[in-house]
């Protein structure tokens, strides 16, 4: 199945970029760019792609607003916010209006390809410095709502490892199981703190200090 993907920026530099990198792989198609939040909303209902990128400074309506008017929708595209360490103040917004991962300009052609692949799985990648940067200093992240005391030590584990911003199969070789084993242990996660992705159990491993 092909991923359907729609790029949010404005610069125009940045959408070629992003456009020969995901247009190389099997499996992606960019359906869309446009270069503003208002263009960036109306184009997502209209085509309808499994993955936006976008960025969090554009005119007319930010990355943000943007977000937050999509994830509103009744079936929302996964939304991965492209940024700078510059943005802070907009990703923490970003997470609460319901993206599902961050990725930084300048991560490189693998990390892109891989937040995209993730997103569309209904998983999300998220850069480890971004992880430590930005949801250790969360102030006030959408609370994942389940009860912390039913994980068990292994959960645990896992969940330190997604909030330092692990993937998958970096957590399988950590703790030396299978990435099915993991994938298992995620599943479970999500069910018992009623969390939507693993963005919302980070941030609720770094609000319940879980990590340090």
């Amino acid at each position: 199945m092909t991923i359907r993907v729609l790029l949010a920026d404005d610069q125009e530099m940045v959408r070629t970029g992003f456009r020969l990198i995901l247009g190389a792989e099997d499996g992606i198609e960019v359906v869309g760019e446009v270069g503003n939040g208002v263009d960036a909303v109306t184009r997502a209902r209209e085509l309808r792609p499994d993955v936006v990128l976008m960025d969090i400074r554009m005119p007319q309506l930010d990355g943000l607003e943007a977000t937050t008017a999509l994830a509103a929708d009744p079936s929302p595209p996964r939304i991965v916010v492209v940024t700078t360490f510059d943005d802070d103040e907009y990703v923490y917004g970003a997470l609460r209006a319901g993206a599902c991962g961050f990725l930084l300009k300048d991560a490189g052609p693998r990390l892109l390809v891989e937040a995209v692949r993730a997103a569309a799985a209904g998983d999300a990648l998220v850069s480890p410095s971004v992880t430590v940067r930005l949801l250790e200093r969360l102030t006030a992240p959408r609370p994942a709502r389940g009860a912390g005391d039913t994980l068990s030590p292994r959960e645990l584990d896992v969940v330190r490892s997604v909030a330092r911003g692990r993937t998958n199969n970096e957590i399988a070789a950590d703790l030396f199981v299978s990435l099915s084993t993991v994938k298992t242990h995620m599943g479970n996660i999500h069910a018992k703190l009623d969390a939507r992705n693993r963005v919302e159990v980070a941030a609720w491993a770094w609000e319940n200090r879980v990590v340090s």
